[in-house]
């Protein structure tokens, strides 16, 4: 987080979504609450496509913060989800999220995608098994200090 950030009620005012949060900055916002925001994505992968942001700056999960702002957003996603599930008549909701530039994070704010899903539609991710990493399982579950 930038000293300008630290200093700002915890906002980066270089950020597209804590000027969001703030309202300084036009979006369709569906939810909001003392610790998150809601609003329609404006490249949606389908109709009620939303994204839900911490009000605070944070990076990404990873980053210091990372967990307080999933729990600062799980009520704001769990209340638009099933809005959007009513509204939308969906089966089901994909949540997406990112982090870092590899993993294809683009706006680099903490949010999480919420995608209406119909049965029988079209996946907005393409899931590729890695038939190597399921031979390593047992590995990967040591490394990772499983129990």
């Amino acid at each position: 987080m930038t000293q300008a950030a630290r200093h700002n009620n915890g906002m980066d005012p270089s950020c597209i979504f804590c000027k969001i949060a703030a309202g300084s900055a036009p979006a369709y916002v569906v939810y909001e609450d003392d610790t998150a925001v809601a609003f329609l994505d404006l490249a949606p992968l389908r109709q009620g496509h939303t994204l839900v942001i911490p009000r605070t700056h944070v990076p990404e999960v990873m980053s210091d913060g990372g967990g307080q702002a999933l729990t600062d957003v799980g009520p704001a996603i769990h209340h638009v989800s099933r809005k959007l599930m009513e509204v939308f008549g969906a089966d089901g909701i994909s949540l997406l999220q990112a982090n870092g530039a590899a993993a294809g994070q683009v706006v680099f704010h903490l949010h999480v995608h919420l995608v209406p899903r119909h049965e029988g539609d079209r996946s907005p991710l393409r899931w590729e098994r890695d038939a190597e990493a399921a031979d390593h399982v047992a590995q990967t579950h040591a490394l990772i200090g499983g129990r």
